[in-house]
């Protein structure tokens, strides 16, 4: 007599449950064996597993996000639209202005950039855009440290714990250049530099109190006293701006106020993300799942230096420009001119022309 095979009848409902189970746990697999092709490729593992038009950066792939959960396919062509816009006017704004630039790239060129060897990551800081919490993330994900909230300010910046690309030979420059996932984070300019000069002089820094208060009191304020050219406390706004305008400074510039485009050259590095502080943490999220990193890491948003400081906002920013000139305000303008087109960003003011 012919065996016959034993059926097993189970309720529909309960093969849901099985077939629901089991597809979630081919996901994960993806999901983790994703991560980690990608962490050990860099961005040239898209063009390989997910080819993209030419016109698209090839990090921006739409199975990666949707696999790590947290973007809806629409969102992700949304941020893939906005991003590849960016990068399309750069070029534009380039080839239009800087189109006679030499293009061969020096040390000083990357000595702004930021090296995240693990996850293939070269962030070319902008401060006041965000960089400290970005170097913490690039901490953690180089496993020097477990979360970020744990890292403090001065580790961030003087701990020396991050590589910075022009520590490389020639060689090793061009090729994380060639090779890795280069970004850049920036923000309204003349908002960005409100807020550096909060920082730096409304509060106490000793540090930028005494290299660039004592000089810019010294020349700009008339008949300072004794106290303020000795310690370089109380610069005000309308002297900082004149400082920033006149072209025979008393002290040279600083990384916190130095043009965007100064401090990153976009116009000779092709960046492949362009983000911006306003919208910082959605797209510094979508870039970090696109990155591979691990699904809890996410940018922190705390503000660590003058905690009880009002963030900077446009509204703070009409309100330190109001005690200046239309004329400075012109000016001022006008210096950031190159970051605005370059960025895209409106004019701030109406009586700007």
């Amino acid at each position: 007599m012919t065996p016959r095979f034993l059926t097993v009848r189970l309720p529909c409902s309960l093969w849901f449950v099985l077939l629901f189970a089991a597809g979630g746990l081919v996901l994960f697999i993806h999901q983790q064996d994703l991560s980690e092709m990608v962490q050990q490729q860099g961005p040239e593992f898209f063009k390989v597993l997910f080819p993209l038009p030419d016109n698209i950066p090839t990090m921006l792939s739409l199975s990666s996000s949707i696999a790590s959960g947290f973007f809806s396919p629409e969102r992700w062509r949304k941020l893939s639209s906005i991003l590849e816009a960016r990068q399309q006017l750069m070029k534009e704004i380039c080839a239009k202005y800087k189109s006679s630039i030499s293009k061969t790239i020096t040390r000083h060129h990357v000595k702004h950039i930021f090296v995240e060897d693990k996850y293939k990551l070269l962030y070319c800081q902008v401060p006041k855009a965000g960089c400290s919490n970005w170097k913490r993330t690039l901490m953690v994900l180089a496993g020097q440290a477990s979360n970020t909230q744990s890292i403090k300010h001065d580790t961030v910046h003087y701990g020396d714990h991050l590589k910075k690309l022009d520590s490389f030979d020639r060689q090793g420059i061009m090729h994380r250049l060639e090779t890795y996932t280069k970004v850049i984070f920036v923000r309204e300019p003349l908002e960005r530099m409100v807020s550096a000069y909060r920082d730096k002089f409304e509060n106490p820094n000793n540090y930028y109190h005494s290299l660039f208060g004592k000089p810019i009191i010294s020349k700009y304020r008339v008949n300072p006293s004794w106290a303020a050219l000795k310690t370089g406390n109380g610069v005000t706004f309308k002297e900082f701006v004149q400082y920033l305008l006149d072209v025979h400074r008393p002290v040279g510039m600083d990384i916190h106020w130095e043009q965007a485009n100064q401090l990153c050259n976009p116009c000779l590095i092709d960046y492949d993300f362009i983000g911006k502080f306003e919208n910082m943490e959605e797209e510094s999220n979508f870039l970090l799942r696109l990155a591979g990193a691990p699904p809890n890491l996410t940018l922190p948003s705390f503000k660590d230096r003058n905690p009880n400081d009002k963030r900077t906002s446009m509204q703070i920013t009409e309100k330190y420009f109001s005690q200046v000139s239309m004329l400075e305000r012109q000016r001022v303008y006008d210096f950031y001119y190159m970051d605005y087109l370059m960025f895209n960003y409106s004019k701030p003011f109406k009586d700007l022309y």
